[in-house]
């Protein structure tokens, strides 16, 4: 699955919301106006063979886990979808294995009426069993209970008929809308990860109760019915052809029709998909580079989206070669199809066949796109088209391990070996995209390990979260370069082979990836997964060399007591210079001590985590810092993008928690003036903008730390201009926006009568051409019409920029569609933009308190509601704002968000510790800055 971040929302909104100074009043009252294979043979390997237990002892079943009585093998599933009254039935009838003499089954169900159950068991001459069933709400289970005993060794089969209706919550079977011709319309689709599948069909919804699925749909014969396989037949239904589900569905005729599909592979219930509607197609194919088949490939979308759809179809037919190549194991399909839609709580969702998303993360106008969207489509198709081996062939044994699902995609994505859009350079990117968000979540007291127990269901909600996703992968992009890519990706293809269509735990990756090594990979990364938080390594220098020390890092300063007792084995990955001045690097060394020294020239250059693979921050004298600045400014300087990017990341985290002085990061940052680099400019820009948001109510630090940034970002906007040559390299073009994102946001005058002409322009004449795709984030966005923009990106930019203004009589109106009018999966854009407009901050406080009661009942069963909560006081930086919060809180159900509720607490204590303690000297800086220039 992939999310989109509060963090990314944040981001977004702050660079979005600098357009409302391009488009001053008029354009919001403008916009308020208008607005309404086999398994690998590994027995004989040392590090499999002491890993065959470990299902059964590492995370022994709790009491929220299934009886294990018995076990499901097969599933016949048939849906019936009435999409004009909006409800959903069916029935089930599961074939299962008795592993223990029993007269009670027990089963998962939620929000569905059942029906006639019945069981027997096979090859036995008896009649049928019925059975009533006996709902826990609390657990979401049913259990029937059968007068006469199934003995163990024996098989059974299980009949339920269900029914539900198609509601609008992005969970289980659920309805999304779209508008045709000026009217509502519906279709429908799932949503199953992590736990609701129970809520579409009665099942054994737990992710090692693998088993295989036929589905039928029973649908209106002018809707289309996609699935997890291909359909072997579609016919209008026959009373004839179709006795039996006559009998299931009493008022079948002619105006549906039955859409069966292939069985599928053994697979874990959340994986299932199925969908219905009025749904239009693109189609490709894709050549195997193991197998020599040819796979065909789908993208589906309502009418007035398919004609977006062609670039993300285009990028699952580069990357799903390239997988089977790398993995060396077959794409075990027929087909692989994807499903735009509407409403969408996640990202993207990987259902074994039948890739599932949002529009934002999946459509864009080829002619209209910026590099942004573009980016954003690629990274989410090729991570759900690489799920199709990781989490599907291969599953977590429990949502303990759901990191093994999602980083090794990651890693994989970000590696050399991607080779599908090298022009993004993705390891690179990979430090702004995953390292330094995981560094910044996990830097909380409130943090949690990667493998984190989560046996309910509001806790497993709950780790689909920056550290699940980021900092594993993280940690294992750092274990990879420790080990060398072409091992470490040997050893995944391993542990894929070992466990193909059965489950997995953390010692299952490392045990092959050992294998491909040679070494002790287990011992060496326990502490990386298992326990809270990542270190920051000190460095002090002596005659002999260095002298390094861990301790864990915390973004209020040092962790003391029983919060810093772990020692992790830390790649140090130093760099220093040969007699010719080039870089060499020592991938040897590995501090698993408190402290340990190493020989070292320290009169040359040198640096720790080169290539800033580490996940740890390095801290250095103030001396060392100094030549370090000095490399940097260099030309030629002997550190590479990736050092360049680390070492300003961590001097701004550094400064946070007062290790370092905020000036001395700031000297940093002036030091690389002459940097070329987007993507070290991009960290830049993150680190000023956060800031920003820091000392956002002291003026006289803001107007200063806005002279600032125009300082860095003006002779970039000066020198690249406002045009978007077709020729250009992606780096250009995404600097030459970051740059006009700065000086708008910091209040240029120039930059902002530039782009209020181009708008002027565009509004006199129509002609769109006078703004670039890559600058509507910064002004024609802010402008659209909210209710007829021509793509997800600029609607998502619209509602952003909605948010920004100064009107107070627009802000209530805006308010009312955030709540009103806004789709779900949208309502957190809106927040995101509220917090980070000044005026707004703490209104959007008021709003979600005062509406909280919605909000929980309307966003409680999906992922968003923890969201909403980070996002609303994601921006307060006050002792009055903690109290008030806390106050508000301390009475509530915070059950189902508590991790990023206590993560927002954390952040608001920083951020009032940052503001005590850099204050003085940040002002300092740059009024002497100021003077100098």
């Amino acid at each position: 699955m992939f999310f989109l971040s509060p963090s990314s929302l944040h981001v977004s909104a702050k660079r979005f919301s600098v357009s409302t100074v391009a488009c001053g009043a008029f354009g919001f009252r403008h916009i308020a106006n208008r607005l309404s294979s086999s398994p690998h043979d590994l027995k004989n390997s040392k590090y499999f063979s002491s890993t065959a237990t470990t299902m059964s002892t590492e995370n022994p079943a709790s009491k929220f886990r299934l009886p294990t009585n018995v076990k499901p093998t097969h599933y016949d599933l048939t849906v019936r979808t009435d999409l004009d009254k909006l409800t959903f039935d069916g029935s089930v009838t599961v074939s299962l294995d008795v592993k223990e003499e029993t007269k009670t089954i027990v089963m998962n169900s939620s929000k569905l009426k059942l029906g006639k159950t019945t069981a027997y068991s096979v090859g036995s001459q008896s009649d049928p069993l019925s059975s009533e069933p006996s709902f826990d709400e609390k657990e979401k289970r049913v259990s029937f209970s059968f007068p006469t005993a199934f003995p163990a060794g024996t098989q059974a089969k299980l009949s339920v008929g269900f029914a539900g209706e198609l509601n609008g919550s992005m969970t289980g079977y659920y309805r999304s809308s779209f508008e045709e011709e000026g009217k509502t319309k519906y279709y429908s689709l799932t949503q199953f990860e992590a736990t609701d599948a129970r809520s579409a069909f009665p099942c054994w919804d737990e992710p090692a109760l693998k088993a295989t699925y036929s589905i039928t749909m029973v649908s209106k014969a002018n809707t289309v019915n996609i699935s997890n396989m291909p359909a072997i037949s579609e016919k209008l239904f026959s009373p004839n052809d179709h006795a039996d589900l006559k009998t299931l569905f009493t008022d079948l005729n002619e105006d549906w029709k039955v859409t069966k599909f292939e069985t599928t592979p053994l697979m874990s219930s959340y994986l299932v998909a199925f969908a219905n509607g009025p749904f239009e197609y693109l189609e490709s194919s894709a050549k195997m580079p193991l197998s020599g088949r040819t796979i065909p490939l789908r993208i589906y979308a309502t009418k007035d989206l398919i004609h977006q759809a062609q670039f993300a179809l285009d990028v699952k037919a580069k990357v799903l070669p390239l997988y089977e190549q790398v993995f060396e194991v077959e794409y075990p399909l027929p087909k692989l199809d994807t499903l735009v839609a509407n409403d969408f709580d996640a990202g993207a969702m990987e259902n074994w066949g039948l890739i599932t998303g949002r529009t934002s993360a999946l459509l864009l106008d080829p002619r209209k796109a910026d590099l942004a969207a573009k980016k954003r489509v690629v990274v989410v198709q090729s991570h759900e088209v690489a799920h199709m081996w990781f989490g599907n062939i291969t599953t977590m044994e429990w949502w303990d391990y759901l990191y093994l699902n999602e980083v090794i995609i990651e890693v994989f994505m970000h590696s050399s070996h991607f080779r599908a859009f090298p022009e993004f350079k993705p390891n690179s990117e990979f430090i702004t995209l995953h390292l330094n968000r995981a560094l910044a979540l996990d830097a909380k007291l409130s943090s949690h390990p990667i493998e984190v127990a989560c046996p309910d269901a509001e806790s497993i909600g709950q780790i689909f979260d920056g550290l699940s996703y980021s900092k594993a992968a993280s940690v294992l992009r750092m274990l990879s370069a420790y080990v060398g890519e072409d091992k470490f990706l040997k050893g995944v293809s391993l542990y894929l082979k070992a466990h193909l269509y059965a489950n997995s735990v953390t010692n299952d990756l490392w045990a092959g990836i050992s294998e491909s090594t040679g070494a002790d990979i287990i011992s060496f990364m326990d502490n990386w997964v298992k326990k809270i938080g990542f270190p920051v390594v000190t460095v002090s220098e002596t005659p002999e060399g260095i002298k390094v020390r861990q301790d864990r890092f915390l973004e209020t300063g040092l962790a003391e007591g029983k919060d810093n007792e772990t020692i992790w084995n830390i790649p140090l990955s130093i760099l220093t210079v040969d007699h010719n001045g080039k870089p060499i690097i020592d991938r040897t060394a590995v501090l698993d001590a408190r402290e340990k020294t190493f020989a070292l020239d320290t009169s040359k250059i040198y640096k720790l985590n080169a290539g800033t693979n580490g996940v740890y921050r390095v801290l250095y004298e103030d001396a060392r810092l100094s030549k370090i600045a000095a490399e940097v400014a260099k030309p030629n300087s002997v550190f590479a993008i990736e050092d360049r990017m680390g070492l300003v990341n961590d001097a701004l985290a550094l400064s946070k928690a007062a290790l370092i002085k905020l000036s001395n990061a700031l000297t940093l940052i002036d030091a690389l003036r002459n940097e070329q680099e987007y993507l070290v400019w991009d960290g830049i820009s993150a680190n000023l903008s956060s800031l920003a948001a820091v000392w956002w109510e002291d003026e006289s630090i803001r107007s200063l730390l806005d002279a600032f940034r125009i300082s860095l970002f003006l002779p970039f906007v000066n020198k690249l201009g406002y045009e978007y040559p077709d020729s250009e390299s992606p780096d250009i073009s995404q600097l030459r926006t970051r740059a006009i994102e700065q000086c708008l946001a910091a209040k240029n005058q120039s930059v902002i009568d530039e782009l209020k002409g181009r708008f002027a322009q565009y509004m006199k004449t129509g002609d769109d051409s006078v703004i670039p795709a890559d600058l509507q984030g910064a002004i024609y966005r802010a402008v659209t019409i909210y209710d007829k923009a021509p793509t997800p990106t600029s609607r998502i930019s619209a509602m952003i920029a909605l948010c920004q203004s100064k009107d107070s009589v627009l802000l209530e109106e805006t308010y009312e569609i955030a709540l009103k009018r806004a789709r779900d999966q949208d309502v957190v854009y809106f927040l995101s933009g509220f917090a980070s407009n000044d005026l707004t901050k703490r209104q959007v406080v008021t709003f979600f308190q005062d509406h909280y009661e919605e909000l929980y009942k309307r966003f409680e069963s999906t992922f968003m509601i923890r969201y909403l909560v980070e996002t609303t006081y994601g921006g307060l930086s006050t002792q009055k704002d903690l109290d008030e919060m806390n106050a508000f809180f301390k009475d509530k159900d915070t059950s189902k968000y508590h991790m990023g509720l206590a993560q927002s607490f954390d952040s608001i204590r920083a951020r009032i510790a940052y503001i005590k303690h850099s204050s003085s000297d940040v002002r300092h800086w740059l009024e002497s800055w100021k003077e100098g220039n």
